[in-house]
């Protein structure tokens, strides 16, 4: 049995359970009663103002009341700028006053209020809504365009467009040259841009970003374009040196440079046009049939050979075909250019040291061989009185003829030595006359050939060859 000690201490211990619940259950009342104060403070206040993370187009409305936020809208769109951020850190931007903009109260921003219920005002703290409503700011799209118009880097002098990366020649050959990024912009990309960044109340438009610049097709690391380095290479590895005798043109890197072109297969090859264009300044420079000529004649005087059709004529598409060939078999050689007629010497001076030379003043004629006099002989030309004049200019002897007949519509006459240079008009042994030289040809003279002494016929024709100059003047 417990004693009265023990009772009483029982009895106190009760007493102060009790009261320490009566404590607390005063606290939680009091804490209930001040959070739904709180609570009802709040709906009061969030009836009136936006939750806390309201943004209206972009423009922070936390704890705004209607009032205060159509207030606040219509300072911003005045003072609305749009930052357009591009290459190089610059930087330009359009404002409301450019493009008209301004704010209609319409009662948009009232009806947002409405959305937000003010029981619900508590939940806004957990889940903060960014309220992208679009409120009437209209503006003028012909301003905006026009002031895109204005922006300095929209000026030509400001643009630089892109470079695709290419090949060029440099010291080592072929070598890749980087792509220009360029700061030309694509201006319907602009605009495009522009406008949606100002119907979404954006600040700032990054160019970059938007990839509204045009940009290079071809860039450093492109493996075709190495491939084409390669190849090019191999092509510019070659020297091929065009022989013209006396002088020569050489066909290098700094002249094939411009002849190498990509084809369908990406694959760099020779432009035939190209070659075929400098085979033409070839024939501009070196070709000389029926060229005029400066002579200088046996007795020393130096004249002007005009006619006829001696000289050197490059046959444009065979030469073409040749240098190509040459480049490429990849071996570095000398060649001659592929003719359609051809003369007897390539130098500078192509009648060179082995000629005939025929005066019809002087009646006189000389075969000069290797730079030697071997004949001196008088002649009779074409007769002069009846228009039978033989041909000024230079020639080249056709072929030679042992024992032929001339003929013509009034003669027919057997020689011994017969070389032909223009039409039916050549040399020839003429045993018939007895007087060469002077006069003879005014009203003796021939058809057109030059007659000449018998031994001395024999003598050019036993030392001249099939091409040899002749020289009439």
């Amino acid at each position: 049995m417990l004693g009265v000690n023990d009772m009483a201490k029982r009895k106190s211990k009760k007493n102060k359970y009790k009261k320490m619940k009566k404590i607390l259950l005063g606290v939680l009342i009091g804490y209930a009663v001040l959070l739904l104060g709180a609570y009802f403070i709040g709906v009061f206040y969030y009836s009136k103002h936006f939750y806390p993370g309201s943004k209206i187009n972009g423009m922070d409305c936390s704890g705004k009341t209607v009032e205060e936020a159509e207030k606040s809208m219509k300072s911003q769109i005045a003072g609305y700028i749009l930052v357009l951020k591009e290459r190089g850190d610059k930087v330009e931007s359009i404002s409301a006053s450019q493009i008209d903009m301004r704010y209609i109260d319409d009662g948009k921003i009232a009806e947002l209020k409405k959305e937000q219920s003010p029981f619900t005002w508590f939940l806004s703290f957990a889940h903060k809504k960014d309220y992208t409503m679009s409120a009437t700011t209209p503006y003028n799209k012909e301003a905006v365009y026009a002031a895109i118009d204005g922006l300095a880097c929209f000026q030509e002098e400001n643009v630089v467009q892109p470079v695709d990366a290419h090949l060029e020649v440099g010291a080592n050959g072929y070598e890749v040259v980087p792509e220009v990024q360029g700061t030309a912009l694509d201006k319907e990309k602009v605009k495009e841009a522009v406008i949606k960044a100002i119907d979404g109340g954006e600040i700032e438009v990054d160019f970059e970003k938007e990839g509204c610049y045009l940009e290079p097709s071809v860039f450093a690391d492109d493996e075709n374009l190495a491939k084409q380095a390669e190849q090019g290479n191999v092509f510019l590895g070659v020297t091929v040196t065009i022989d013209f005798s006396d002088r020569q043109e050489v066909v290098n890197a700094e002249i094939m440079k411009d002849w190498l072109v990509t084809d369908e297969s990406g694959n760099l090859d020779l432009d035939k046009a190209k070659v075929k264009e400098y085979v033409q300044q070839l024939k501009y420079e070196y070709d000389t049939f029926g060229s005029s000529r400066q002579f200088t004649t046996a007795t020393g005087n130096t004249i002007t050979v005009k006619g006829g059709d001696y000289g050197w004529v490059i046959a444009p598409n065979d030469t073409t075909a040749k240098i190509i060939d040459a480049i490429k078999s990849g071996q570095s050689q000398t060649i001659e250019p592929e003719y359609t007629y051809r003369g007897y010497c390539r130098d500078t001076n192509d009648i060179g040291d082995t000629y005939v030379e025929i005066s019809l003043k002087e009646q006189r004629m000389w075969f000069f061989k290797d730079g030697q006099l071997l004949v001196d002989t008088p002649v009779v030309t074409g007769n002069h009185n009846k228009g039978y004049d033989t041909h000024t200019g230079v020639y080249a002897i056709m072929y030679k003829e042992r024992n032929a007949t001339l003929k013509g519509e009034d003669y027919s006459a057997p020689v011994d030595y017969w070389l032909p240079f223009y039409a039916n008009t050549g040399i020839h042994d003429a045993d018939w006359r007895t007087t060469f030289g002077g006069n003879e040809y005014i009203n003796n003279g021939s058809h057109g050939c030059v007659n000449t002494p018998p031994e001395n016929a024999e003598k050019i024709f036993n030392n001249i060859e099939k091409g040899v100059p002749v020289v009439v003047y």
